[in-house]
């Protein structure tokens, strides 16, 4: 059968083959349901996909000769293969048995051309009429052949149409004689079954006369009348089926397929009610997959129906199962997630809200490190229910919870990776490469989106000029891009800033670090607003100063920048200042730019004193905080710490006390080397800072010493320098030689170098 030609009938090879296989069918052993689904389904390919027998009857050469010939050789192979499908279910009649012939058929019914369609809707009717004769047992896939047969009512073929309603009333028939064995003898319908039982051999005839089922084939919702028959799983493959049906006949069957269309909407709108809780995952995972193959708008809408429908009475479930969608959202789970407010009936939008602000409170990563993508699925429906503005007015609702959440997830999500769970767009150029899909990236475009929605256009300017979106992404900067946001909302004065505020109070204590940062990060710019003289200090001025001993460097900064914010106000400034020894403490062993962000806010208090302090151990203490970080890597972290140390020097009250002098003495040979480096503006602030360390201590340099040219052809000044040191400080030349040492282990040649011929001299 497999080597017989699809496209022509030219032999009775194919016929002789099934009716061998039909005889065969009475032998032992029977056949498992693997071999004869899997012998269904040959049969049926190679005898469905032959061309109508008008078309092969034209194709043929000599037409008068053969035309009669081959119209019989084409019937009688029609009728070799239903014999032999009725044969496999006498060798089998179960359920079971029955399903693997029917399963077979289905996709056939929903061809495009329609002698295939007639072939398969003719096998269906028949298998369902020899199925009468072998009463009763329960009917397997009732709600899928019941489907695919309503859906043929329609079609536009005429004679089709009315065999699928024949189907109909033969498989309603087949449920109603069932009930047979249940049914008293006094119920008015007994005795119609019964008649029906007895006349299996001529089912026809007696269907005429049985009003019932006469009125079931004409009435446009028939479907409802197979109700008692059908539980939530049943109803499930009903409305699979009406899908199934919308995939291939929308564009196969064009203005022709109206009527089908609006037949499988009527099954979506009568059945929706009766399907149960289980069911919807499957349901919302055929609709997703069949919305690939529909291009036809009416079609689309009609299998986007069930989704506002299920919506309305499974908006839980409905949700869950949108949230499984393969990230990043293609345009069909894209629509299929604007579908829950835009169709009547839709779910109540505060509702479906308040499930995706609790999908957003979610940990993509479990505690057995399993990745979820529910929190980055929940970001993706979010900015699609952002596109639609009739629900603007709820999402203003809970909008300080969804941008705290958001912030939150975009912290969570730096440098995750979902494998396995994200899809490559399909909406994308096939020639083009589609841009990488990064998480993160994803959230803070959800971030954004629901800024400029609620109207917070300058605040997202202004994270655009100030790169805070970049920094927002960026696990060493993401507190310093909320830090921007928040500080933006607090200058244009944004309206919900009260309500952010007093909900970020409990926050702070809440989830883990990666929480406690980002909310941290938010709070401590909003102590710049008046309403914060309202909270009680210990939420204030309190959790500030309990920041400074965290673990988390982090932590200790964002909590001097606080410190320094409430320093602003009168009554809280000699607080504040009596906290500056434990806020410069903290810093120390903190990582260099953490460092510079933490002293560049204490200036502020700096500046804001009339006086300088009186005990200079702060500002000791903050250069020796300070120096460790003059051969730190990066360019613009040295630069800044050696520019901040020169503008502390500058703070020092005289008279030089032993502890800044051996503080300033440590500081020259780093100076001195670092100015060697080659770089001309971290060069020019070491001079600067040289020459006021050597001012406060009332030393005179050699004026060579503030030359930035190379000592490569200067080793005189070289030698100076040291001659100088050596003089005024003796005892302090093994430890000059000690630092030394330490800056010729340095990455960077030129230090290296310069260290090298400072320790020759020494």
């Amino acid at each position: 059968i497999q080597e017989e030609p699809l496209d022509s009938l030219s032999s009775s090879v194919r016929r002789q083959a099934m009716e061998t296989l039909t005889q065969l069918s009475h032998k032992q052993p029977v056949l498992g349901l693997r071999e004869r689904s899997e012998l269904v389904n040959v049969c049926v390919k190679s005898v469905f996909s032959l061309p109508s027998v008008q078309a092969m009857i034209l194709t043929l050469r000599r037409v008068s000769a053969l035309s009669s010939e081959q119209g019989v050789l084409y019937h009688q192979t029609l009728d070799a293969l239903q014999t032999l499908l009725n044969a496999l279910f006498v060798e089998d009649p179960t359920p079971a048995g029955l399903k693997s012939i029917l399963e077979p058929l289905g996709p056939w019914m929903n061809s495009g051309k329609a002698h295939e369609r007639a072939r398969a809707v003719n096998s269906n009717v028949s298998v369902l009429n020899h199925t009468l004769l072998t009463l009763p047992f329960f009917f397997p896939a009732l709600g899928l052949l019941l489907g695919r047969l309503i859906l043929r009512i329609g079609d536009p073929d005429e004679e089709i149409g009315r065999e699928a309603l024949d189907g109909i009333t033969i498989l309603y028939t087949i449920l109603e004689l069932q009930k047979i064995v249940f049914l008293p003898r006094s119920n008015p319908h007994w005795r119609v079954l019964h008649t029906l039982r007895e006349c299996r051999q001529d089912p026809g005839q007696a269907l005429e006369g049985y009003s019932l089922i006469r009125y079931v084939s004409i009435s446009p919702s028939l479907f409802q009348e197979f109700g008692d028959f059908l539980g939530p799983q049943q109803v499930k493959d009903l409305l699979l089926a009406a899908l199934e049906g919308l995939k291939s006949g929308s564009e196969a069957l064009g203005k022709d397929s109206g009527e089908m269309m609006q037949l499988a909407s009527e099954v979506t709108l009568s059945v929706h009610g009766c399907l149960a809780v289980p069911q919807i995952p499957e349901i919302m995972q055929a609709i997703y997959v069949q919305l690939s193959h529909i291009q036809e708008p009416r079609a689309r809408e009609v299998a986007l129906l069930p989704v506002s429908l299920l919506a309305s009475s499974f908006m839980t479930e409905v949700v869950v199962a949108l949230l499984m969608c393969p990230l990043p959202l293609d345009s069909n789970g894209a629509e299929m997630w604007r579908q829950l407010i835009l169709r009547k009936p839709s779910c109540d939008v505060r509702d479906l809200l308040d499930l995706l602000l609790t999908s957003l409170k979610e940990k993509p990563v479990t505690k057995k490190g399993r990745a979820s993508i529910v929190p980055l699925a929940a970001a993706s429906g979010l900015c699609e229910l952002l596109s639609v503005n009739s629900c603007m007015g709820r999402v203003r609702r809970i909008y300080p919870q969804l941008l705290l959440a958001l912030l939150i997830q975009v912290h969570y999500h730096i440098g995750l990776n979902l494998p396995g769970r994200v899809s490559s767009r399909k909406d994308t150029n096939k020639d083009a490469q589609p841009p990488a899909f990064v998480p993160v990236r994803w959230v803070v475009k959800v971030v954004k989106t629901l800024l400029l929605k609620m109207g917070c256009s300058y605040e997202a300017t202004f994270l655009e000029d100030q790169g805070g979106w970049d920094f927002l992404e960026q696990a060493e900067n993401h507190h310093r891009g909320v830090s921007l946001l928040a500080r933006a909302m607090v200058h244009y004065s944004c309206q919900e800033l009260c309500r952010i505020l007093y909900l970020l109070i409990p926050l702070l204590e809440r989830g883990d670090e990666k929480h406690k940062i980002t909310a941290t990060a938010f709070f401590v710019e909003l102590l710049q607003m008046e309403q914060v003289r309202r909270i009680p200090e210990e939420y204030s001025l309190g959790r500030m100063a309990e920041g400074l001993s965290h673990r988390d460097p982090i932590m200790k900064v964002l909590s001097i920048r606080g410190l320094v914010i409430l320093a602003r106000r009168t009554e809280k400034t000699a607080k504040v200042q009596a906290l500056l020894p434990s806020m410069v403490k903290g810093l120390q062993s903190v990582d260099g730019q953490l460092v510079v962000e933490a002293v560049h806010s204490l200036k502020t208090i700096f500046k804001g004193q009339d006086r300088k302090l009186s005990d200079s151990s702060v500002y000791v203490e903050m250069l020796q905080v300070l120096l460790p970080h003059f051969s730190d890597s990066r360019e613009d972290v040295r630069c800044s710490c050696i520019n901040l140390y020169g503008k502390v020097v500058q703070k020092l009250r005289s008279p030089c006390t032993a502890a800044m002098e051996e503080q300033l003495i440590s500081t020259l040979v780093p100076l001195l080397l670092v100015m060697q480096e080659g770089n001309a503006e971290v060069s020019q602030k070491c001079v600067k800072t040289l020459f006021r360390c050597s001012c406060f201590m009332g030393w005179e340099l050699p004026k060579r010493a503030y030359s930035r040219k190379p000592w490569d052809n200067h080793q005189q000044t070289v030698a100076k320098i040291c001659k100088y040191l050596f003089k005024r400080k003796p005892e302090t030349q093994i430890f000059f030689f000690f630092q030394s040492l330490e800056y010729a282990k340095n990455s960077r040649a030129s230090l290296r170098k310069s260290s090298v011929m400072f320790i020759g001299n020494l």
